[in-house]
């Protein structure tokens, strides 16, 4: 499968595989918030749109375009190729630079980076049908409240991701009683006690437990068990887009 990225002009914002690493995540002690494979996955299952150059947004509250400002460090002249007040009321349109086209059936889901967050502003999901649409699309942040935000020149303002219009269609979700998978039960039963387990170890300040700090199943991709689990993966080795 491809996913053609027509740049629309010779420049245009970069585009890189998803990052694992946040800035969040670092902060903590050891790291810990790394332990969660599922993070980190979802962290770089995509591609990010990064900025061109430094944007300072000033959003005094109002309705009006002219009610949010645009700043840059560098060229004051090049701020409306690629960021604006299109949608008013603290709305920041800015502009992929790309036209991008997927296989029939298939869309971008374009938002925020995951689990990347900014103070006072907030990314706008979309979904866009990119197998046909002869345009580009725009990603746009809505401040929560008056005040100051800045994206700075690399930082990623647009993740993208395909996604496959009918194959969710065809999905029939099923609510169950776990007691009816007698299999998945046992499963359960067994992660619950040693999770239990390990919890009471940890609280008890247990000198093997605590060196050990966390329990990695979930990480080596196996049950409690030992059983492994053959679809494990622990990272994404996503191309970057190449030059044609």
């Amino acid at each position: 499968m491809e996913l053609e990225c027509y740049k629309i002009y010779n420049t245009a914002p970069e585009i890189v595989p998803g990052r694992s690493q946040r800035d969040w995540m670092d902060a903590f002690p050891d790291r810990h918030p790394y332990r969660c494979l599922p993070l980190t996955m979802a962290n770089s299952t995509g591609w990010e749109i990064l900025c061109p150059m430094d944007i300072k947004i000033i959003w005094d509250g109002g309705e009006h375009d002219y009610s949010l400002k645009l700043f840059t460090t560098g060229n004051p002249a090049a701020i409306p190729s690629f960021a604006d007040s299109h949608f008013r009321r603290g709305i920041v349109t800015f502009h992929t630079g790309h036209l991008f086209r997927t296989p029939p059936g298939w869309g971008l889901w374009a938002s925020g980076p995951p689990n990347y967050f900014k103070d006072g502003i907030a990314p706008l999901t979309g979904l866009v049908e990119t197998d046909w649409l002869p345009f580009p699309f725009t990603m746009n942040w809505q401040m929560t409240r008056p005040g100051e935000v800045t994206f700075k020149k690399g930082e990623p303002f647009c993740f993208i991701m395909p996604f496959e219009h009918g194959k969710t269609e065809q999905i029939q979700p099923e609510r169950k009683l776990l007691a009816s998978n007698p299999e998945l039960q046992k499963d359960y039963h067994a992660w619950h006690k040693s999770r239990g387990s390990f919890l009471e170890k940890l609280n008890a300040l247990d000198s093997d437990t605590v060196k050990a700090g966390w329990q990695r199943h979930y990480m080596r991709g196996e049950k409690v068990t030992g059983d492994k689990a053959d679809a494990h993966q622990t990272k994404r080795r996503l191309k970057p887009p190449k030059d044609v």
